[in-house]
């Protein structure tokens, strides 16, 4: 993994949403490196890393077919040694561009479930992992989105990079999908300097978020005290206005492509917030590109629009 990951200004994406030239950077955590990069890599380091030192010989996950999380439990997989399995809903054939196509380049087997909802779906894969032990195989099972108190801590690694990086640091932009991401950064940098964006990912993301910080945190968290903006429109996986706003904005302000589904939202509640009066112009403010680059390319609507500018 590279580390650590760059920040960059972005003063002409700053002056186009009302804030000061100097007042925003971007951390490129999609830079990070490895099977085309992400946040989801700075939790993959402890939960993966955990199961190979305990002598694990597969990795078992769950996500959407697009899964990030899932594209990168291929990559570290295959960086390890070890073989990944990649529990979806769905069926084979609905999609094979973006994230899928990596998968099946790094190696992953793809166990397609049906139509499950999510607690079902992880119920799919402790499945998965009773027949891989029955047929000899060291299975371990990695949360959805990679998020989980230990996986969190890779968070408050960046957390500890950007407080290097950025002395005067005031508010973090986020997108909160599984939660583990937000969870690493409230624990370290605390509750006011954390805006958290939901993708609609999960139900109750604050609850998640504050599980998963609060054994981390030097004082209590509770979901109550969390900043979470909503960015879900129709629910997680569709294309909204604003992050379709959001994602051309960043791109032909500063030459950063978002994805449509964490970042491009990220970058709406971001924003929002700043229309808001939530962030004020003079407050140094960090966005945080969690990658998702290939997920873009995986998605019809994103596309289509993208083609329509040309």
């Amino acid at each position: 993994m590279t580390r650590p990951t760059p920040i960059e200004p972005a003063p002409r994406l700053a002056e186009a949403i009302g804030l000061r030239p100097g007042d925003l950077w971007i951390k490129r955590d999609d830079l990070v490196g490895l099977g085309g990069g992400g946040n989801k890599l700075r939790k993959l380091e402890y939960t993966a890393g955990l199961a190979h030192r305990d002598g694990a010989d597969t990795l078992v996950t769950t996500g959407a077919p697009q899964s990030n999380h899932a594209r990168l439990t291929a990559a570290v997989a295959a960086k390890l040694g070890m073989r990944a399995v990649l529990v979806f809903p769905g069926g084979p054939g609905e999609s094979s561009s973006g994230n899928l196509v990596l998968d099946g380049l790094l190696g992953a087997r793809i166990v397609w479930s049906g139509d499950l909802e999510a607690h079902v779906l992880a119920r799919a894969a402790e499945d998965v992992a009773t027949a891989l032990r029955a047929d000899g195989a060291r299975p371990a099972l990695i949360p959805f989105g990679g998020s989980s108190t230990i996986g969190a801590q890779g968070y408050v690694d960046c957390a500890e990079e950007l407080l290097g990086q950025v002395p005067d640091l005031a508010q973090v932009i986020v997108a909160v999908g599984s939660g583990g991401t937000m969870a690493g950064l409230v624990a370290r940098l605390g509750v006011e300097r954390v805006l958290g964006v939901d993708v609609g990912a999960r139900p109750n993301p604050a609850e998640a978020v504050a599980a998963f910080a609060g054994p981390l945190a030097r004082t209590p968290i509770t979901a109550e005290a969390l900043q979470i903006h909503d960015q879900t429109g129709a629910g997680y996986g569709t294309y909204t206005d604003e992050a379709a706003d959001a994602l051309v904005m960043t791109a032909r302000t500063e030459g950063v492509i978002l994805d449509p589904t964490y970042t491009g939202r990220a970058m709406a509640g971001l924003i929002a917030a700043v229309k808001d009066g939530d962030i004020s112009r003079g407050q140094t403010t960090v966005f945080v590109h969690t990658g998702g680059l290939p997920g873009l390319f995986g998605h019809s609507a994103a596309v289509a629009h993208a083609e329509s500018l040309l």
